[in-house]
Order: structure tokens, then C-alpha cells, then sequence
């Protein structure tokens, strides 16, 4: 594969959306690419640049902004999310408008496209059921990259990311208030990856994932909401949550924590490690907090 390269030989790496992760990804990829950063907001240049990117000013929201981005880069990461209304992803149409010489790119999606599967163990071959707008978007979105990398004769992998969580990550808000959880009879199983391990499994997806493949970036833990939320009381020595039955809860929690407290799935991580040789620093949830992680400790 031909990759575009900066005269000392790098090949240039376009980063759409540093957030938290993306800020973590950034140290792991200055020694191999170029790397450029898309932001929105110009006061956010100097940190960019402090991290080793070469930031550029534009706006997924602002179609003509992009324009920049043609021809810029030959590998793109893909982090920023949809934007929040509507049933299609139109960042990431506007985004691939501008990416036809982009070579290989690597998107970051979400699990919550398979809906509610009733505690089921979820592999990567399973059909997508997306209950709500938020993941009907991330649908759109992947579907469109897909045939956008089909028409371009790129390369696309898919990494569908459950919980995402670090020592300010945390519920803590939500167990200083009292917010109640479900009690374990209607509970749901949930997901989770810790903020570094995501951005490492980010850098092999670019270098290790296969044409058109979907992996689940998704840690060994096999934890119910509530007692990932009782891990973190404990850590932390805050009281555990409160238990309600669903018909109670409901009547005391938004609706969006509410849609997550309906959806159950066990992620399967076997393409993780057998696809991309990931070695997970915090293989599950209870390590990461058992290492320190609720101290910032990394």
C-alpha cells in the first residue's frame, strides 16, 4: 500500500476527534505518522501540538470547513461521534466527502448497535438492532463507511466499543447522589474498557485490522451494572447504591440511563486478542481498581 508521506518519510495520519482518547492515542502514533488532529475549537491548537499533532481547524458540523482535509492523509482514525439528533450520522457523510484519497481508516463505533440481547454472549457476526436514535446513528455511520471504502478501494476496520472508563471515568457522581441501581433479578450485564487500553487497541486496529472486520474492543470483565457500580463504592468507600425494581427505577432515573439500564449483552473479545494481539494492560474491571485506578495511578 502506497502511503502518503511527509518528506522525512512518515506517513501522514489524520485523527477526527481528540477527545479523552484521542488525547491518549496521540503519544502512541508521533513516532511512526505525521499525524494531524481535526478540531473545532482553535483554542485547543497549542495542546494539540504540545501532544506531537499538527493541528487543523475545521468543523464536521461545517461541510465547506473540511475541505482542508483533501488529500491531507492517507490513514484516518475516526473518533468523533454523531451528532446528537436525527437517525443518520451526517459528520461522518460530510466527512467522507472529502476522504477519497484516504487509504486505510479505522472507525470507533459502539456496542450499543445489537440493542438488547438478553444477557447473550454477543460476537462480532451478530446482526446489528439498534433500539434507540443514539445507536441508530452509529449504524448509519458504519454503513456508510462501508461503502465508502468499497467505492475507494480502502481499507476499513470497525471497533465496536462498549463502557469506557479511567480513574475520571467513574460513577462517582452518580453513588454520591444515591442514584438507585437495579435490583439483580432485573439487571443487565455491561461492558467496559479501560480509556489506555482503548487508545493502544486503536493504534493495532490501524496497523493489525483486517479489510471490512469488526472487533469487539471490549476487556474480560463479566459484570452486572450494579455491581460495577458496587466495585467503584467499594474502592472508593462510598455506599453502594440503592436497589430498586424496574418499575420503580424508571420512575426516578433519566431516560437516557434508563435505555442503558435495558439493554444486557456479554462481548465476546476472542478477535481482540487473536486479531489484533492485543495484551490488555486492565484485563477486567476489578484489576483496574485493585492496581489503583481510582487514585489516577496508571
Amino acid at each position: 500500500m502506497k502511503n502518503q508521506s511527509t518528506p522525512f518519510g512518515r506517513p501522514r495520519l489524520l485523527v477526527v476527534g481528540c477527545g479523552d482518547v484521542g488525547m491518549r492515542l496521540l503519544p502512541l502514533l508521533a513516532g511512526r505518522f505525521r499525524v494531524f488532529a481535526l478540531t473545532s475549537q482553535r483554542e485547543r491548537c497549542a495542546e494539540l501540538r504540545a501532544a506531537g499533532a499538527v493541528p487543523v481547524v475545521a468543523d464536521l458540523d461545517r461541510p465547506a470547513s473540511l475541505q482542508r482535509l483533501r488529500g491531507l492523509a492517507d490513514w484516518v482514525l475516526h473518533l468523533a461521534p454523531p451528532q446528537p439528533e436525527g437517525g443518520i450520522d451526517r459528520r461522518t457523510r460530510h466527512l467522507v466527502a472529502v476522504l477519497g484519497q484516504a487509504r486505510r481508516l479505522v472507525y470507533v463505533s459502539t456496542s450499543g448497535v445489537y440493542g438488547d440481547c438478553g444477557g447473550e454472549l454477543v460476537r462480532e457476526t451478530r446482526p446489528v438492532a439498534p433500539r434507540n436514535a443514539r445507536a441508530q446513528r452509529r449504524v448509519d455511520a458504519e454503513q456508510v463507511l462501508r461503502a465508502w471504502a468499497v467505492a475507494n478501494g480502502a481499507r476499513l476496520a470497525i471497533l465496536r466499543v462498549p463502557g469506557i472508563y479511567a480513574a475520571d471515568r467513574l460513577p462517582l457522581k452518580r453513588l454520591e447522589q444515591g442514584t438507585p441501581a437495579l435490583r439483580p433479578e432485573d439487571d443487565v450485564y455491561t461492558n467496559h474498557i479501560h480509556a489506555d487500553d482503548l487508545a493502544r487497541i486503536v493504534a493495532l486496529a490501524l496497523l493489525r485490522g483486517l479489510p471490512g472486520r469488526v472487533v469487539h474492543a471490549v476487556d474480560d470483565t463479566r459484570m452486572k451494572m450494579g455491581e460495577y457500580f458496587d466495585a467503584v463504592a467499594d474502592a472508593y468507600g462510598l455506599a453502594r447504591p440503592p436497589r430498586l425494581p424496574r418499575s420503580e427505577l424508571q420512575a426516578v432515573v433519566t431516560p437516557m440511563l434508563l435505555s442503558f439500564m435495558s439493554e444486557s449483552r456479554r462481548l465476546d473479545n476472542t478477535r481482540l486478542k487473536r486479531e489484533l494481539r492485543v495484551r490488555l494492560r486492565y484485563p477486567d474491571v476489578a484489576a483496574a481498581l485493585a492496581r489503583g485506578v481510582q487514585s489516577g495511578s496508571q
